[in-house]
Order: C-alpha cells, then sequence, then structure tokens
C-alpha cells in the first residue's frame, strides 16, 4: 500500500493538479469571438434575466457539481484542514467526469464553522446544477446539509448518504446469498458519526416492494461506549435522534454484548476492533461488513475463521469491496438529468435496489459490483430519475 502512496505523490508533483477546464466551443475567428463573448453573449445574458429558469439550458449549471469540503474529516486523516483537502477533492471531481459524464469542481473553503460553509454554499449556487458535501465532519455535516435542502438543486452529503446507499445494496444482495429476509435481520452498527447515522435511517425503508416502506425492526448503533440506548445522559441530538428507531428493546452493553446472536455487523469506526471469537457470538452464516478504512474492524480471514459467511471491507484488496463510486455518480447523473431539487429518501432506495440488480447472480464472493464497471452509474441514474419523477 505505500507503494500506492509514493506514486500518487510523484503524480501529483508531475501534473500540478488533477484536473483542468476544456473548452466546448473552438474561438478561432473573430466571429467565434463574437459570439462566445461579447457582443453576442449578451442575448443568452438576457434571456436568463427574464426567465432564470432558462440557466439550466443556456449554461453549464445543467451538468455542473461543486464538491465541497472544509477538510475536516478527510479519509483516513481527520481535520488536515482545506488546503490538504484538495487532491482528495480533485480525485472525486475526476470521478465524476469519469464515471457519470459530469463537470464536478472542488471548492475547499477555509473556515469550519458551519453558518459559513452554509452562506458560502448559497452564494456558489447559480452556477451549479448539484451540490456534493464531502468530508465534513459529524455532527456539522448533518446541519449543513439540512440547511441547504431549499436551495432548489440536490445538495448531497456522499460520506453519509452515498456509504447508506452502497451499502444497503450489498446488504440486499447478501441477505439473498444467506437466504434470509432483509427485514428480519438483527443488525448492529458500529459508529455513529456521518455514515452509520445515515446508514441505520436508510434501512428504516428497505422492504421488498419499493411501495411499501417496511422497516429493519432490530438495528442497534453503537459508539465508542457501546450500545447506544434511551437511559444513556451522555447523547448528542443527534445520537438521541436515533433511538427513534433504533434499539427499540433498550440493549445495554459494550459492542461485543450487543453482537451476540446478530446475523449482521455493520462497521464505520475504526480498525481492529473485532476478533473471531466475537464473530462466534453472532448467528450462524453472520454477515460482516467492516468498512474502517485502512484497516477494517475485522480482516476477513478473520471474519471467516469466526464463522461468517459473507464479509465485506472498503478495500480494493478484498472480495466485496463497499466502495461509494458504485454510487454517487449515478445518483447525481440521474438527479441532474430530471431536473431534482432534491435527493429523496426513494430516490435513495432506488439507487441502493438498482445498484444490488447489477449483481446477476450475488456469491459471498460478489454481492456488489467491481468499482471500474462503467455500466453501473447509467442504471443507477436510471432509477434515480424514475423515482424522482414518481414522487414529484
Amino acid at each position: 500500500m505505500s507503494d500506492y502512496f509514493e506514486r500518487s505523490l510523484i503524480i501529483h508533483e508531475q501534473l500540478r493538479g488533477k484536473l483542468g477546464i476544456q473548452s466546448r466551443m473552438p474561438v478561432l475567428t473573430r466571429e467565434d469571438l463574437s459570439i462566445a463573448y461579447t457582443p453576442g453573449v449578451a442575448r443568452p445574458c438576457e434571456v436568463i434575466a427574464a426567465d432564470v429558469s432558462r440557466t439550466r439550458d443556456l449554461t453549464i449549471k445543467r451538468n455542473t457539481v461543486a464538491v465541497v469540503s472544509d477538510g475536516s474529516a478527510v479519509l483516513g486523516l481527520g481535520n488536515i484542514g482545506p488546503n490538504a483537502a484538495i487532491p482528495v477533492m480533485e480525485g472525486k471531481a475526476i470521478l465524476f467526469r469519469e464515471f457519470a459524464g459530469i463537470d464536478a469542481w472542488p471548492i475547499c473553503v477555509d473556515t469550519q464553522k458551519s453558518d459559513e460553509i452554509i452562506e458560502t454554499v448559497r452564494r456558489i449556487a447559480p452556477v451549479f446544477g448539484g451540490i456534493n458535501l464531502e468530508d465534513i465532519s459529524a455532527p456539522r455535516c448533518f446541519e449543513i446539509e439540512q440547511s441547504l435542502q431549499d436551495l432548489g438543486i440536490p445538495v448531497f452529503h456522499d460520506d453519509q448518504h452515498g456509504t447508506a446507499i452502497v451499502l444497503l445494496a450489498g446488504l440486499i444482495n447478501a441477505a439473498a446469498v444467506v437466504g434470509r429476509e432483509l427485514t428480519d435481520l438483527k443488525i448492529v452498527i458500529n459508529g455513529a458519526g456521518a455514515a452509520g447515522t445515515a446508514i441505520a435511517r436508510l434501512l428504516r425503508c428497505v422492504g421488498h416492494d419499493p411501495s411499501v416502506c417496511v422497516p429493519v425492526q432490530d438495528v442497534i448503533v453503537c459508539d465508542t461506549k457501546g450500545a447506544i440506548h434511551r437511559d444513556r445522559s451522555d447523547l448528542s441530538a443527534c445520537k438521541r435522534e436515533l433511538l427513534s428507531y433504533t434499539n427499540r428493546q433498550s440493549q445495554r452493553g459494550t459492542l461485543s454484548d450487543v453482537l451476540k446472536g446478530a446475523d449482521v455487523f455493520i462497521g464505520v469506526s475504526k480498525g481492529n476492533l473485532l476478533t473471531s471469537e466475537d464473530i462466534q457470538t453472532m448467528a450462524s452464516d453472520a454477515i460482516v461488513l467492516a468498512m474502517a478504512n485502512p484497516i477494517p474492524e475485522i480482516m476477513p480471514d478473520e471474519a471467516h475463521r469466526g464463522g461468517a459467511a459473507v464479509v465485506g471491507t472498503g478495500r480494493s484488496d478484498f472480495p466485496n469491496q463497499v466502495n461509494n463510486v458504485l454510487v454517487f455518480p449515478g445518483i447525481f447523473r440521474g438527479a441532474l438529468d430530471c431536473g431534482a431539487a432534491r435527493i429523496s429518501e426513494e430516490m435513495k432506495v432506488a439507487a441502493a435496489r438498482a445498484l444490488a440488480a447489477c449483481v446477476g447472480s450475488p456469491t459471498a464472493d460478489k454481492i456488489l459490483p467491481d468499482p471500474l464497471d462503467r455500466t453501473v452509474a447509467p442504471l443507477v441514474a436510471d432509477a434515480v430519475c424514475k423515482a424522482a419523477n414518481a414522487t414529484d
């Protein structure tokens, strides 16, 4: 893995940035200049001034996404600030272009105050068709995303919802592999930050019939102090809100305690938390999706040794990589194409179902498509578009 680090540093030094701007219109003659810029450009400006909805038809807005970060929660690096976050946001923008043909641009802001980030996004929104919030720490990410839902364009925090959607797709197929109904599973989520909270929320509406909302009934979320339950006095507002749809039996104890008898472990926390002995206490043919990076909560061989039937991680060097690139390009492609004002829960579940369906015959080592599969984004986009139109 260290070789990737050094090779990445070298290529960044050589390229001095992974993005550029390419004109769609050649400017070779005076006539070209007069059409692209003054005096001709005045006419589309007048049309937009008279009807702002024409912005999507006459400018880059229809196909442009801002990748906004404050650098407070970057990958596994933590709070490294806006400048150090730029290479990651450039990479995200490249993935938008490569997998969905979307023009994306990194916007790394020099503040970690929620109100200032919200105000910044509001001020830059006119030129963008969507906002992808990225690597912003919890709980601020919840407030920022929620406060921007009235912009009239999709605002989507990928660390929350992208992770939750691809996780749900993998879980749909993993449940099929072990022959269980998804809604009947006992699920333990370790990590109550952005991703863990979004996963728990999405599990509220996952029935096999897309027209019927059937929640997973038995979900327990753990943080560093163990199970989140009603009698804890140290819970933030976000964690207390989780209790309206998780841990209905108010189970208490450590992660190891509540894992006993569970069908599924979902890890969005930190590495090396579990052992094969912990997995042995779970139900037979357990599903383990340990997504901490670069070191998962339990390594796949250890999980299998404990009896897990299906194991996934966030890493590309093991089977069943749970990777957001399978989701966010298609989500935004669909939302942009249908002019969605926001990304609804129905759109998220539709994306998860479409992603799961990309694996024709799931197996223990194949519950998700390959992250480089270029056929995935269009299928996800189509499902998202249909869900958006159905809920308008």
